[in-house]
């Protein structure tokens, strides 16, 4: 049986297409369904104020795209220029969304991306 740093390293030499098969596989395989990574950046600390504050002091933003919309093509093309993705990379990413194309991006970076994705025809969020 391999080690836990052996499967690391195998996993660490995979393209992005190959380990986007091997997500969906293993959740086929084990039935269950890998959190966006944006889900636990924005997790905060419990309390209402707390979370308030850091809303108001975030400099750091993660730029989802929601839905591709009627334009499929130009969003693709503008996530490749965004991400420098291959085609078949953005492209599942897009056919995937909801997913996370920049993460903890500046604001005025995040703020570049979503115009950009949402001039192409997305519907994008930032969280």
């Amino acid at each position: 049986m391999a080690t836990q740093e052996e499967i690391l390293d195998s996993i660490a030499n995979l393209s992005v297409l190959e380990l986007s098969e091997l997500l969906k596989a293993f959740e086929d395989k084990f039935g269950v369904t890998a959190a966006a990574p944006a889900a636990v950046a924005v997790a905060g600390p419990a309390g209402g104020g707390a979370a308030a504050d850091a809303a108001e002091e975030q400099d750091e933003f993660d730029v989802i795209l929601t839905a591709a919309g009627e334009k499929k093509i130009n969003v693709i093309k503008e996530v490749r220029s965004l991400t420098n993705l291959g085609l078949k990379e953005a492209k599942e990413l897009v056919d995937g969304a909801p997913s996370p194309i920049l993460e903890k991006a500046s604001k005025d970076d995040a703020n570049k991306a979503k115009e950009a994705l949402e001039a192409a025809g997305a519907s994008v969020e930032l969280k």
